[in-house]
């Protein structure tokens, strides 16, 4: 590691320890706030970043990706940050927070701005809080996942995320996540504003699981879609630097002394350890009601992924 990505490193350490100290003087309630009708996390995010982040201009060659939590965000940034070095031989511009993520930097956006091409952003923002520049010029890479993977996915990263409100049980998240009133919102209104958009130009949708059963496929998609030329030994090259145990055991590099959180299986299915039949025919009606008949909705395949 070079001394400038261990001063990075100690920074960012220092940033989460500072926010690990604030949270742990704050209720679950004071953990959240609302802006614009969704919840957010209040250490993470604020009205200042929201504002800032309007005005904020995206280039037409960042490498925006958009996801729901839990849907693979962190293995998608990693994959982009490995093609691109793998292309071009240099390290890209890789913001491992989110778009809307403050991280303690007032100047986020003025430090951005000054970032050489290209960028790699990402956001778990719906499709109409982007800021509209992205929307107008940016190609953007959307990841979906099956429901149900993601709401056990979610619940137990809330509940390994100390800066994130936790649940005392698995059945009080999953009634705030079939709800919609947990953070970043409902899971469902985040795939229906995507869809609209869905036949843009500029927009690639791909899935969790096709990218878990086919990966190298899914790489060249990727590259292609951002007209980067790879050979089958840069595409193994990347499915290897991108494999969850690769990640697993780099977390603390990449995400600091909270790394832990943010892998934890990544496989598909374990959705049935947690869900109720209930609950399974609670989302069933929700998916039905919501995303069945939709392109995103066979796109996720549904009942493939989410049958008992």
């Amino acid at each position: 590691m070079s001394g400038s990505e261990e001063q990075e490193k100690a920074h960012k350490e220092d940033l989460i320890k500072n926010m690990l100290e604030k949270a742990s003087k704050m209720t679950p309630e004071e953990m959240q706030f609302s802006y614009k009708g969704i919840l957010y996390p209040t250490l993470l995010c604020s009205d200042t970043v929201f504002q800032a982040l309007e005005s904020f201009e995206g280039r037409e060659d960042d490498v925006l990706i958009v996801t729901y939590p839990k849907c693979g965000t962190n293995w998608t940034v990693q994959i982009l940050h490995e093609i691109l070095l793998a292309v071009h031989n240099k390290e890209p511009t890789v913001d491992r927070g989110m778009l809307e993520f403050q991280f303690g930097k007032a100047d986020k956006y003025e430090h951005l701005k000054k970032q050489p091409s290209p960028r790699v952003l990402a956001s778990h923002m719906t499709y109409d809080n982007i800021p509209k520049s992205f929307l107008e010029k940016t190609k953007i890479l959307v990841i979906l996942r099956n429901p149900k993977d993601t709401a056990v996915s979610y619940y137990h990263f809330t509940n390994s995320n100390p800066m994130l409100p936790t649940y005392s049980s698995w059945d009080l998240f999953f009634q705030d996540f079939i709800s919609g009133n947990i953070i970043y919102g409902s899971y469902f209104d985040h795939v229906l504003s995507l869809e609209k958009h869905i036949d843009d130009g500029n927009i690639l949708v791909l899935t969790f699981e096709d990218m878990k059963t086919d990966f190298p496929a899914e790489i060249r998609k990727i590259a292609d879609f951002y007209g980067l030329s790879m050979t089958d030994e840069q595409v193994q090259h990347v499915q290897n630097k991108t494999t969850f145990k690769s990640m697993k055991e780099n977390s603390d590099n990449t995400h600091g002394n909270i790394g832990g959180a943010f892998f934890r299986k990544g496989e598909i299915g374990d959705w049935k350890s947690l869900f109720t039949e209930e609950q399974s025919k609670e989302v069933d009606a929700k998916f039905e009601v919501t995303l069945t008949g939709t392109k995103l909705g066979e796109k996720i395949d549904y009942r493939k992924y989410c049958t008992f």
